[in-house]
């Protein structure tokens, strides 16, 4: 009996032995990111203690990387000779969207952007804008970019911007994202705030969708706790965005990239996913600061077709910085008529499109 007792306790000792090591694992781990929590913290500056109520302020602003022009020398030195205060303009474009590229090529040419840049992903266009004296930059061969690039749809170029800006962050540059169903009618540099990892234009068209609001669920079989409150925001655009170059910029890059690369999803879902999942069990969260631009400066096509053409007192007094016609699928001929409204004056120009898509 004491045998047996002796054994039995011995195997309870054994499993109590096992469950000590690991939670001594767990805890050094834990030990262990929180100590680089507190290490990169202290990277941004001396611990200060909080002040009066009301007063304190959080950090928006993360501190820029330092620039890393090994990593490409060749497009560091395009950057360097048409970047103006350390930013750029940067649109995707092959063949496939030719036209509308013209489009935004001349708006840009219109306003006097010079630090305006295609990434030209086939010789086509690499040809054309150097037959129109337009800055372009070509990258080295890559099997798995150029064969999206050279043959790839709009949302399949789309997808490629996350792996092609990198190397911009990298050389210390904020790259203000472009696609080429945009139309420029001001500098946008003029219109940023600066004070965020990202600033995206919002697929929202009215205040709440555009910056959030508190949308409540109704689950009558709850009784007393029938309503449920939920925070909702119409997503970030991933077709226009701004990135200071900053480690956060840089890790969404990595994560939107690492993820398309391995499933058939869609860029502008896994941009806002990775923007807005906090961390829980098994995740960590993106930990990025970011800005809605204004909705009226930074316009989506939906809000201008719905509703600012349709009210005479926004038709007058509203000139926004850009249209990007994502909403509809007739981009071209929606793009030439913005020119012809808001540059050349013509009142009617938006008179003859449906509000959405036939």
């Amino acid at each position: 009996m004491l045998k047996s007792d002796f054994a039995s306790l011995s195997e309870k000792n054994a499993e109590l032995k096992k469950q000590l090591r690991d939670l001594t694992e767990k805890l050094r781990l834990a030990e262990q990111g929180s100590d680089n929590a507190r290490k990169q913290v202290l990277s941004l500056g001396s611990q200060i203690k909080a002040g009066p109520f009301g007063t304190v302020k959080s950090l928006r602003t993360n501190p820029t990387i330092l620039p890393d022009e090994s990593v490409n020398p060749r497009l560091a030195k395009i950057l360097e000779d048409i970047a103006v205060d350390k930013e750029v303009i940067v649109a995707l474009a092959n063949s496939n969207v030719k036209a509308m590229l013209e489009v935004q090529i001349a708006s840009v040419k219109r306003l006097g952007i010079k630090n305006y840049l295609v990434v030209a992903l086939d010789d086509y266009i690499e040809n054309f804008c150097k037959s129109n004296d337009v800055a372009y930059y070509k990258r080295d061969p890559d099997k798995d970019v150029d064969t999206v690039g050279k043959t790839g749809g709009n949302h399949a170029v789309s997808g490629l911007k996350f792996r092609v800006l990198r190397e911009f962050l990298q050389l210390g540059y904020g790259v203000l994202l472009s696609d080429v169903d945009i139309v420029f009618l001001q500098n946008p540099f003029r219109h940023l705030y600066r004070d965020s990892d990202v600033e995206s234009m919002s697929d929202g068209h009215s205040n709440m969708t555009a910056y959030g609001f508190n949308d409540v669920f109704d689950e009558p079989a709850m009784g007393w706790a029938r309503y449920a409150h939920t925070m909702r925001i119409w997503v970030f655009n991933s077709g226009f965005f701004y990135l200071r170059p900053t480690v956060p910029s840089i890790e969404l890059l990595d994560r939107v990239a690492d993820r398309l690369s391995k499933a058939k999803l869609w860029d502008q879902a896994v941009f806002n996913e990775e923007l807005f999942y906090p961390s829980h069990p098994d995740y960590i969260g993106l930990h990025a600061s970011k800005r809605v631009m204004d909705m009226y400066e930074f316009m989506n096509s939906k809000v201008l077709f719905k509703t600012v053409r349709k009210d005479q007192e926004l038709k007058k007094k509203v000139k926004p910085v850009i249209v990007h016609v994502n909403y509809h699928p007739d981009k071209l001929y929606r793009m030439q008529a913005v020119v012809e409204f808001y540059v050349n004056g013509k009142q009617d120009a938006l008179d003859s499109f449906p509000d959405g898509s036939e």
